[in-house]
């Protein structure tokens, strides 16, 4: 049995006739370009903004931006450190360093270095002192900021803090020599009032300026105390 179709868009065919038919049904072909700039199929494109599904055409650029190495998010220059270094261990004017530079541009950890250096080689491993040793760094460093402005220098608390720091370093240099000559009293005691002049000196060289030239003696003398004071926790004394 048949029917005549009844517009130009059908045809009725038999149940018989259905059995052999087959085929495929093609649809369009749609792609988005989510990468690109140029968008090579507008109508999806615009059938998604239209809708507010825009959003999943946007492509966030990554950050190119390269990750900076560990010491130089910590502000730590080694060469910086050696060079302030020198500026301590040799403070004559006739070697030609610009030991201003420890104190015009004051860093925390090359200080800090230091003292925890020097608590090392003090305290024979009770590590516990160590905080104490590094309370009278900032502390004592403290004392002398404060005289210093009261006398009228220009200084600020990092550069007493870095200078003071610093200046241990002498003190780290006689240390292994006090244990050769800890047998020779008279030669023990040179060393120890050496270092203590010497680390002094290097100290009171940067922080006392040209304001307090009528002033020196009020200022070097608490920073040659400080020094003695560090001594003595090495040395028992």
């Amino acid at each position: 049995m048949q029917f005549s179709p009844t517009n130009g868009d059908f045809t009725f065919v038999s149940s018989t006739e259905a059995e052999e038919l087959s085929g495929t049904i093609s649809a369009p072909d749609i792609k988005l370009n989510m990468g690109t700039d140029s968008v090579k199929d507008p109508y999806a494109t615009t059938f998604l903004r239209q809708r507010g599904y825009g959003w999943l055409l946007e492509v966030e650029e990554d950050d190119t931006e390269e990750s900076k190495p560990l010491l130089e998010e910590l502000d730590i220059d080694l060469k910086d450190i050696y060079y302030k270094i020198r500026c301590v261990l040799m403070p004559m004017p006739s070697l030609g360093y610009n030991r201003q530079v420890v104190r015009d541009n004051p860093d925390f950890w090359g200080p800090l270095a230091v003292v925890l250096l020097f608590s090392m080689i003090s305290i024979y491993g009770q590590f516990r002192v160590v905080s104490w040793i590094i309370t009278i760094w900032i502390f004592g460093s403290l004392t002398i900021f404060l005289l210093a402005r009261v006398l009228g220098g220009e200084v600020s608390f990092g550069q007493v803090l870095g200078v003071i720091g610093y200046s241990l370093l002498p003190l780290i240099v006689i240390a292994p020599l006090l244990l050769v000559i800890g047998g020779f009293e008279v030669v023990s005691t040179i060393t120890k009032l050496g270092g203590v002049f010497w680390a002094a000196y290097s100290a009171a060289s940067l922080l006392v300026g040209d304001e307090l030239k009528t002033k020196k003696p009020l200022l070097i003398y608490p920073i040659l105390l400080l020094y003695i004071y560090f001594l003595s926790l090495y040395t028992g004394v």
